[in-house]
């Protein structure tokens, strides 16, 4: 690899650094390559991505960034797991661990808060981005319904009266 192409593959990574929501950094060591295939699917499935990643270059690229402080988590064969949104990756590589001893997480980072291993448990633990959408939706649509459901209930009760009224009218 030419300084060129170590340059961008720099510029790659500090993107990635500073715009996830959540970088998890896990050793591979023993993966077959269905293995990483498999994991690769499943955080696309999720929104995220796999990177692996020459230690020394992800370092120069964590310099000067927000979550520095994970660049002592590069050593021996690591792999990053990451996503916009700040749960998906580490619900993903949390299941995979667990599924697979030789994928073993070292920690990570959620913006500037550097995690251990029991953090990333911890943030896969957390509902989704879409999870919660779906129950604030729910919370908010909820009182909508009983509102309206409560005027509407009266004026069918008027309605039913008036026309009752109307057909004695109509019957003297």
């Amino acid at each position: 690899m030419d300084r060129a192409q170590k340059e961008k593959v720099v510029e790659e990574l500090g993107q990635i650094f500073a715009s996830s929501g959540v970088v998890v950094v896990s050793h591979y060591q023993g993966l077959t390559v269905a293995e990483m295939q498999d994991l690769r699917a499943r955080m696309r499935s999720a929104g995220g991505s796999v990177r692996v990643a020459k230690n020394k270059l992800a370092k120069i690229a964590l310099d000067g960034a927000p979550m520095a402080d994970i660049s002592e988590l590069f050593l021996g064969q690591t792999v990053l797991s990451y996503s916009e949104d700040p749960v998906a990756a580490a619900k993903v590589a949390d299941e995979y661990a667990k599924e697979n001893q030789k994928f073993v997480i070292l920690g990570g980072a959620m913006g500037e808060t550097k995690l251990d291993t029991a953090g990333v448990t911890s943030v896969a633990k957390m509902p989704s981005r879409e999870e919660l959408i779906a129950s604030i939706a729910g919370c908010i649509g909820a009182p909508a319904s009983n509102i309206a459901g409560a005027i509407g209930a009266p004026a069918s009760n008027i309605a039913s009266i008036l026309s009752t009224i109307e057909e004695r009218a109509e019957a003297a």
